[in-house]
């Protein structure tokens, strides 16, 4: 029998793995390909607005998408709501644009979920075992609801950001996926100029961009960093 495979085993081994690199772009292109004129379901759980616009942008031309908002790391409500609210607006007026347009579908707001998941990580650097819990969390929540709402793939918009793991977040994701029976959908987003353009439809749609990732920690080691940049400018 083989040894059980822990989350802290999982997050080594993928950071370790930098000489093995999968092409995940590659992956999505070919899936894009096989799966040219069907148009299949697609959950794209998204974190922000800002985020997710190029993904949109993007797969609405291959798949009929529903926008999974489950973001239960955004541990302050007015933040949540805010961000929520912003994803949904981005939704209607790009689907105006293009000509066609995604579902929204908000999880539950659960923040008690995220702490108890990375209680004891709280000092945790951005990038660290405290943001693989995250992942593993949402992408969980997002994978069950994918499975058992007859979706044909899901996938993150995580991976758009230059500042988060993809070959993590592939991992995650495939690992969710075979648990609850759905395929993930790989993807390295930021592939192709993707983060670029997400920044120019952020602009173009004048979009909210906050500048942490959504925890209280996260926003705490931001609001620490800022500070250390004024001291060194006075």
């Amino acid at each position: 029998m083989s040894p059980k495979v822990t989350d802290e085993v999982l997050y080594s081994k993928v950071m370790n793995n930098g000489n093995q690199k999968e092409n995940y772009q590659k992956q999505l292109e070919e899936i894009l390909a096989r799966e040219q004129g069907k148009c299949p379901k697609l959950l794209l759980h998204t974190c922000c607005a800002p985020c997710s616009s190029y993904c949109l942008e993007y797969l609405l031309e291959h798949f009929d998408i529903t926008v999974f908002y489950y973001n239960p790391n955004i541990t302050e409500e007015a933040e949540y709501r805010h961000r929520a609210a912003e994803q949904q607006r981005l939704i209607e007026a790009l689907g105006k644009d293009i000509g066609r347009t995604a579902s929204f579908m908000e999880g539950a707001y659960e923040p008690q979920r995220f702490l108890e998941a990375s209680r004891g990580l709280e000092k945790c650097p951005e990038g660290g075992e405290r943001c693989e819990k995250c992942f593993r969390l949402r992408l969980s929540v997002a994978a069950e609801y994918a499975a058992q709402n007859g979706f044909d793939y899901y996938t993150t918009s995580l991976t758009i950001s230059p500042l988060k793991n993809a070959p993590l977040l592939n991992t995650i994701g495939r690992e969710m996926g075979e648990r609850y029976g759905i395929t993930f959908l790989p993807s390295d987003f930021k592939k192709k100029n993707g983060y670029k353009r997400s920044i120019e439809l952020s602009q173009k749609y004048d979009l909210y961009r906050q500048d942490y990732c959504g925890c209280a920690f996260s926003k705490a080691e931001r609001e620490e960093q800022k500070r250390k940049i004024e001291e060194n400018h006075t």
